[in-house]
This record gives C-alpha cells, structure tokens and sequence, in this order.
C-alpha cells in the first residue's frame, strides 16, 4: 500500500518543487484518517512565494488533467490548502508552518519519497550552478571584446 500511494503523490509531489518550495515533506496518512491518502507539505519564505508555489502546482497539475476539490488560502498566502481529493497539498510561509507543526500533529504517519525529493532537490541545485557558470562564462567573453 506504501509503495501505491507513494506512485500515486509523485505528480504531486513533482509539482510541489517546481518553485524553489523548502522542507518538502509527504506523509502517508491513509492508515490514519480516511480524509486523505498522502499529506505533502512545504513553505516558503514570503506569502508572495506560497502564492507562487500554489498558482504553478495548480497550473501545472491542470496540465496534467488534475483538478482540485478545494483550494483555501491562496489569496493570503499563509496556509494554501489544496484538496485533490487522495492527496491533500499544504503550502505554508515558514513562521506559520512552525506554528501549526502538522509533522508533530501527525507524528504516527511514516514519511515517504524522501529519497525522491532529496534527488530532486540535488538535481535543481546542479542545474542552477550550470546556469551560473554558463552565464559568468558569458560575462567573461564580452569583458575580452
């Protein structure tokens, strides 16, 4: 059952670190509430940031014929909750995860994809240096000119 739920989040969780989102985190809840499979939280560091993780997971998630039940939130950017039904997607600005502690508050449930998510991470941190290496490269060619 873990490894089922564990394939079902991954577009989710795909979508989720498509903007910089820290602490990323997936809880198999489905052994603990019937209100949902998997819990995938992460933050940002400003209600600006949560507002753009949440438009790119829901628009990314569209383009993948997926569609929420619920999004509450997104407007404020503190706490963005996005239903999709099995899984349910909390996005918080960093102080306000601190305070509600939802990985305290479901302590019982077992962490899954984390192996998934630190490769992720890895790659996206590889691939920014690339990007700043080709470009001081550039910056070096018209310094000679």
């Amino acid at each position: 059952m873990k490894n089922q739920i564990a394939e079902f989040a991954l577009p989710f969780v795909e979508a989720v670190l498509g903007k910089k989102t820290e602490g990323v985190t997936v809880l198999d809840v489905s052994c603990l509430t019937s209100v949902a499979d998997a819990f995938i939280i992460g933050s940002g560091r400003s209600a600006r940031q949560v507002k753009a993780i949440a438009e790119h997971v829901r628009r990314t998630l569209r383009d993948k014929g997926k569609k929420p039940l619920s999004i509450d939130g997104e407007n404020e950017g503190n706490w963005v909750l996005m239903d999709y039904g099995d899984v349910v997607i909390h996005l918080f600005h960093d102080s306000t995860r601190r305070f509600y502690d939802l990985e305290g508050l479901w302590l019982d449930a077992p962490r899954i994809l984390k192996d998934f998510i630190d490769k992720k991470i890895s790659e996206t941190v590889y691939a920014e240096e690339d990007d700043d290496e080709f470009w001081s490269k550039e910056e070096d060619d018209y310094e000679e000119y």
